[in-house]
């Protein structure tokens, strides 16, 4: 039997002449157009928007959470499946025969640029230490928070949400971009990987309806690391030079205020398009490397002067207790409580009291304690022993209120940031072998990022469980418990050193993502054409900026935290994605089956 050949023939039409030479007129317009639009939206009724998107983002979660967090799972699996099966294990992404672009050292070196930076500064610390006070054993009233018990179930979570799901989200993109760029030719955009389902229908608006979510998904990503990233820069200037204006001093707790979270995100942006503009682009490279050797030395300070030993024991007992759970975090889904259910899992005395009782019994970010606290009048009254019983009786409510807007967000912020790290990844894995890019890609970086949040969050966890932080590190905001974890394990001239040093490590990695994540937008918008469009990158250097900013003073317009707006906008935009991604795995499978065939077909007619 013969198997036609696998279709290659995609034309994205660009145009030739004008403001949009080299782009593709129906994808970057619209892609322009909605984030405009999100920006006036912001910017006119802010109060409307983040209450719009805060809903909209709630009443998704309720619908899609199990989907994400299946999904998710079944990427990875999927992966490591293609990987480990010899007939496609052993493909080449590129000829016959082709040798991998990059040596070993350089290719791992920028596939940790690519993933890293950012997220791990600003959560070493925080991750552990947050899962520490509040993870899904906490909520369900197995272990206390914040207790030695709880260091287990903290790291499971910490690597679950850095690991293989995340890795695997980056690298099931750039396999799929990889695998047709460089076996048959084809560009390197997102329309692109659906090709073997969808054939001549990407070269038409279905093509360019997918590469227009794949670009609002990596702005939307970008932009809430971006948030994060400006908001630890902030605290690390404040812990330097307490520049008082920076920070908000008006709640129990310190945290970067609208100011100077806008003055951090506009001397962000103005580099990173004058990175873009001025072809800074090599220095760029350098501060990478720079990076590189500051992050060393940052790990280096935690080894000498942190908790070394206990951080060690803790990465031995919480990677065998990540993959002995690997099945149960990649499937274990908790669908939303509604009031009858939860009413009827009430014992009989607290039955009318069930409305009152309701949201706090499902509030996942309180403890029985609190919840007693909260009761008011005639449910206030009821024996400690109903209480409890009726806490117990919210566990699955709280249960998918911890997951959705924890993991869950941790999958919609990786799926927006694919497009930017799979495209990079696609770039540099020309020549590798599909089980060498999947195993390289996802096992080792992950483990990377186990060792290095386990070196700085364990010794931030030892240091409360000690007694000597004082809750110190607890109580500090997110953004600023890397600070405050230095300032309980140092003093003095050393702990300028090496804050400023973190600050610096925080500015260069904020500057390198900002500047791909508009190489990436722009890349899409061309057809896969890298170099074209020096100009719109600068306009989405300005947009990326807008976007940032109209929604941070949005949030905190509407009486909320100021990423809360960006948070759900990203994981509105990731949504679609999810499943363009979804069709790009089926899609991969079917192309690697009937590439096997036709191998198979060719070398019968052969013989």
């Amino acid at each position: 039997m013969t198997i036609k050949p696998p279709f290659t023939d995609l034309e994205i039409q660009t145009a030739n002449k004008g403001f949009y030479q080299g782009h593709n007129i129906g994808v970057a317009f619209p892609s322009k157009l909605i984030m405009v639009l999100l920006v006036i939206w912001a910017l006119i009724w802010p109060a409307n928007a983040v209450g719009t998107l805060g809903s909209f983002n709630a009443r998704l979660l309720e619908v899609f959470n199990s989907f994400y967090i299946i999904v998710t799972g079944l990427f990875m699996f999927f992966l490591f499946a293609i990987a480990l099966i010899p007939a496609t294990g052993k493909r080449i992404l590129g000829k016959p025969g082709e040798k991998p672009e990059f040596r070993n050292f350089s290719w791992f070196s920028m596939m940790f640029g690519a993933g890293l930076g950012v997220g791990l500064m600003v959560f070493a610390t925080a991750e552990p230490l947050g899962l520490w006070g509040s993870n899904p054993m906490t909520v369900s009233g197995e272990v206390a928070p914040n207790s030695i018990e709880a260091i287990s179930p903290a790291y499971r979570y910490t690597f679950a949400h850095y690991g293989f799901h995340a890795w695997g989200v980056y690298v099931l993109t750039g396999l799929c971009l990889a695998y047709y760029a460089y076996t048959r030719d084809m560009p390197l955009t997102i329309r692109t990987a659906l090709t073997p389902l969808f054939g001549g229908y990407m070269n038409g608006g279905l093509g360019n309806l997918v590469d227009i979510m794949g670009v609002v998904a990596t702005i939307l990503g970008v932009a809430v690391t971006i948030g994060f990233g400006v908001s630890q820069l902030i605290d690390g200037v404040y812990a330097i030079f307490g520049v008082e204006w920076l920070m908000d001093l008006t709640g129990e707790v310190a945290r970067p205020s609208v100011a100077g979270m806008l003055a951090g995100l506009l001397t962000i942006m103005c580099l990173s398009i004058l990175s873009a503009v001025s072809g800074v682009g090599r220095g760029i490279k350098i501060l990478s490397d720079l990076n590189l050797v500051l992050s060393i030395i940052l790990l280096l300070v935690f080894v000498i002067f942190g908790s070394f030993l206990f951080a060690m024991t803790t990465y031995a007992t919480a990677l065998f207790d990540y993959v002995l759970h690997l099945p149960a975090l990649s499937f274990a889904a908790h669908p939303p409580q509604d009031l009858p259910a939860f009413t009827m899992s009430l014992p009989e005395a607290a039955r009318p009291f069930a409305a009152d009782l309701f949201a706090a019994a499902t509030n996942p970010w309180g403890s029985a304690a609190s919840f007693q606290s909260s009761l008011t009048g005639g449910a206030a009254e009821l024996s400690k022993e109903i209480q409890l019983a009726a806490y117990a009786a919210g566990t699955p409510g709280r249960e998918f209120g911890w997951q959705s807007g924890w993991t869950t967000f941790y999958w919609a912020w990786w799926i927006a940031f694919a497009p930017f790290v799979g495209l990079f990844l696609a770039r540099i894995s020309r020549g590798r072998s599909l089980r060498e890019f999947v195993l390289g890609c996802v096992i080792l970086p992950s483990l990377v990022c186990f060792g290095w949040m386990t070196i700085l969050g364990a010794t931030a966890i030892d240091l409360e469980l000690g007694g000597e932080a004082g809750g110190a590190i607890i109580a500090a905001g997110s953004t600023a418990k890397l600070f405050v974890t230095l300032q309980q394990m140092i003093s003095g001239p050393l702990l300028s050193a090496v804050s400023s040093m973190c600050v610096i490590l925080v500015l260069t990695f904020l500057i390198t993502s900002a500047d791909s994540g508009i190489l990436v937008m722009n890349t899409i918008m061309s057809g896969g054409d890298e170099g074209s469009g020096l100009r719109h990158r600068i306009i989405w250097g300005v947009i990326l900026t807008l976007v940032i900013a109209t929604l941070l003073v949005a949030g905190k317009l509407g009486d909320s935290n100021p990423m809360d707006a960006v948070k759900s906008a990203m994981i509105i935009g990731a949504l679609p994605f999810t499943i363009i991604m979804t069709f790009m795995m089926i899609a991969l499978t079917k192309a690697l089956y009937r590439d096997n065939q036709r191998e198979k077909t060719y070398l019968v007619q052969g013989t």
